[in-house]
């Protein structure tokens, strides 16, 4: 996404979004979970009643329909791992895109995606969640690190460096309408904000645990592998003589499998960075069925595999559309990116900013280890900035929607 909206440019709106918008977001969603040691559903119910709950269902709804085309992407991504070492699509990457991004086959790997993450969360929290998230994390950061470093080597990589890094403020001036959406919603999706996904998380903390450092060292990782992947992507692209603005939603599955096919070891190189998206896309797909799943689990007596395998398989059919046609896939990314998840965020920085208001305060106090005024200057934050800011990227994400 930084590839199509001017890469620096893009970065410096993402930055500003994850610092000013999204860690205090977390902070709102951790203070819901951790007060009432629920899921998403429920959390709100027990603060706000029956209509706070209808935030929670939002969150529902929004990680089943992300989950749907999401598992389709770590479809693709799959492929691109096998493809990678059988060089299958070192003949013509945008052929190759084209053969396996929509159709049948395509159907088969989204499947197989669903399986592993169906597999991990119905093994539970402690035997499947934080044992994956703890082998995961560690694999990307490691993976993208050595990743970069080699492509700090590569002829032009100066160049990639200098769009990246450099950023042309006109760009953000004549494209605000799709920089700012594009950006919030992507630093929303990387924090797993609008979805549940934080409240959820929150649930299983301790009353004693530091919230503000839990949230600073999550934002941090998220921007630190984001940064990471275009100290990767750029260098590589500029590298292979690749006009990086043409890349947009392409640049993974088309033109840097094109970079790949140039290079002497684009072999290893590309099994290597496909499996990192592999990695990421499953730690983000855990957290998607785990928000559902723990209100399935908390309110029928059903345990926990069945309900994952049926929950599972519900999302496998909805994104059975996206699998079989890329203009579906994009309607979807569409909608919960730039609609879905900051509706999320403008409703729950309602309830927290001004239902919740004191509680929420006196709950991120707990473990903060002092009564420092953070608290209150949080809340006016969330209030003001938090509120108005995504407030204003859903009202540009509904216009450039509806007028396009």
């Amino acid at each position: 996404m930084s590839a199509e909206n001017g890469g620096a440019a893009f970065l410096v709106v993402y930055l500003i979004a994850a610092a000013l918008i999204g860690l205090p977001a977390i902070l709102a969603e951790f203070v819901v979970g951790r007060e009432t040691k629920k899921n998403v559903v429920d959390a709100f119910r027990n603060l706000g009643g029956p209509a706070a709950a209808l935030i929670g269902v939002l969150g529902l709804f929004t990680g089943f329909w992300l989950l749907s085309y999401y598992s389709v992407v770590g479809g693709w991504v799959i492929q691109y791992m096998t493809g990678s070492l059988t060089g299958a699509y070192f003949g013509g990457p945008e052929a190759y895109f084209g053969q396996i991004s929509e159709g049948t086959g395509t159907i088969l790997f989204h499947a197989i995606f669903m399986v592993v993450t169906i597999g991990i969360v119905a093994a539970g929290v402690e035997k499947g969640i934080e044992v994956g998230t703890k082998i995961m994390v560690p694999s990307i950061a490691i993976l993208m690190i050595g990743m970069a470093a080699w492509a700090f080597t590569l002829d032009g990589a100066g160049a990639g460096y200098e769009y990246f890094l450099s950023p042309d403020f006109s760009v953000i001036a004549e494209n605000y309408q799709s920089i700012i959406p594009d950006a919030v919603g992507q630093a929303l999706f990387s924090l797993s904000l609008g979805m549940g996904a934080m409240v959820t998380y929150a649930s299983y903390l301790d009353g004693d645990d530091n919230l503000l450092s839990d949230g600073i060292s999550i934002t941090v990782l998220n921007t630190f592998v984001g940064v990471l992947a275009g100290f990767v992507v750029f260098p590589l692209l500029f590298a292979q003589n690749i006009d990086p603005g043409d890349a947009g939603a392409g640049a993974v599955f088309v033109t840097l499998a094109q970079a790949f096919a140039e290079l002497p070891a684009g072999r290893i190189i590309g099994f290597v960075f496909f499996l990192v998206l592999l990695i990421a896309a499953l730690s983000s797909a855990i957290s998607l069925l785990e928000v559902v799943v723990s209100y399935f689990v908390d309110n029928f007596d059903v345990s926990r595999p069945i309900l994952t395998v049926g929950i599972g398989t519900v999302v496998f059919l909805l994104g059975v559309p996206s699998a079989l046609s890329i203009d579906t896939f994009t309607m979807f990314d569409m909608i919960a990116n730039n609609i879905l998840l900051p509706l999320g965020v403008v409703l729950t920085i309602l309830f927290v900013g001004w239902i919740y208001g004191g509680g929420a305060v006196a709950e991120l106090r707990r473990g903060l280890g002092s009564t420092s005024g953070f608290g209150p200057v949080w809340l006016w934050h969330i209030r003001t900035v938090v509120f108005l800011a995504v407030l204003g990227t859903l009202a540009l994400s509904i216009m450039t929607f509806m007028s396009a």
